[in-house]
């Protein structure tokens, strides 16, 4: 499916410049490196390409990464710092360990943003740019990401461990959301980001064998739905098993992952819990997003923004990391020369 029509294009357009008039960028301008780095977009988007060729799950996986770093003390590229004596990695807490994934992606897009325009893009930016390019490149919508994000000098592993999780219910998501002043649209529009890639059994089996700890099946759930589950996931089995969480279109971004909730073929309970609760103030909002993909893919866009500018470091605060995964004071040897690792 195309990704938009021109009429769809033109609301997005709008919707961008509207955030902009209103000031909805706050610190971040979608022109921050037009003078420094130009091809900051052409840059991210080839690396991206080159990797869809041998791995179709990358774009959901990057876009995961930033949802992932926003949600633990803002965007700022705290997750993609590996442990050291000073670090504590966020990616060894349970929601990132052995399932968060793509960071050798950040790094050789980050190689060659150094190589084009040396110590200038934040790595908490080419979080944003991958995000927007993977949605762009799996047939979503398109938009003018805000820059200017600097990069963390500290991790919290703590934090990481209480991102939201696929065993949540609804009241428990919306408080975490609530949290961060975002809204249950933008829960269901970010939800919507499961309209592609894939999840390990590990996070689902659950809903298929003991959803109440009485050997039990999640009501919510389609049976045949559940049966075929049941096949790839046998109980018992390899909890790292891959499913699709679209069952229709794995590889696209659509609104066929709201249409599948309508049906009760949400794979995680954090996605079918959108339209299975009662009385649930998500119910029309995933009604509307499966009748009007348009409706969805600006509103994704708006979420998308909003949660990319959650407590960004900006101006002198942090620093413009030369290494994704190691803060600047440990990436030189003792003569200051850069330790490259890409």
């Amino acid at each position: 499916m195309a990704s938009s029509s021109s009429s769809s294009h033109y609301n997005l357009a709008t919707l961008v410049l509207s955030l902009l008039l209103v000031g909805g960028y706050g610190q971040l301008d979608p022109t921050f490196y037009d003078v420094t780095c130009p091809n900051i977009t052409s840059i991210v988007r080839g690396v991206i390409e080159d990797a869809l060729q041998t791995d179709a799950r990358i774009a959901a996986s990057l876009i995961r990464l930033h949802f992932h770093d926003c949600f633990v003390q803002g965007c700022d590229g705290s997750l993609l710092l590996d442990s050291t004596d000073t670090i504590d990695s966020e990616k060894l807490a349970p929601p990132n360990s052995n399932s968060a994934r793509g960071f050798d992606v950040v790094d050789r897009i980050k190689s060659e943003l150094e190589a084009a325009c040396p110590n200038i893009v934040s790595c908490a930016d080419i979080l944003a740019i991958a995000s927007e390019q993977s949605v762009e490149l799996s047939d979503g919508p398109s938009w003018s990401v805000p820059f200017g994000r600097r990069d963390s000098t500290t991790a919290n592993r703590i934090a990481a461990g209480n991102l939201p999780s696929p065993f949540e219910t609804l009241d428990q998501l919306q408080k975490k959301f609530s949290d961060l002043n975002l809204t249950s649209t933008d829960l269901v529009a970010l939800s919507g980001g499961h309209t592609f890639g894939r999840s390990q059994c590990q996070f689902f089996t659950h809903r298929i064998y003991n959803f109440t700890g009485t050997a039990d099946q999640d009501p919510s759930l389609n049976s045949t739905y559940a049966n075929t589950l049941s096949q790839l996931c046998p109980q018992g089995g390899n909890g790292s098993v891959l499913a699709n969480l679209d069952v229709s279109t794995p590889d696209t971004f659509d609104n066929n992952y709201f249409s599948n909730l309508l049906i009760g073929k949400g794979l995680l309970q954090s996605d079918q819990e959108l339209f299975s609760t009662t009385g649930a103030d998500t119910i029309p909002i995933v009604s509307n997003f499966s009748a009007n993909q348009t409706l969805f893919f600006e509103a994704f866009v708006e979420s998308m923004i909003k949660m990319g500018n959650l407590s960004p470091l900006t101006g002198t605060d942090g620093e413009i990391r030369l290494n994704c995964s190691r803060i600047n004071a440990d990436s030189y040897g003792s003569r200051g020369a850069l330790v490259a690792e890409y």
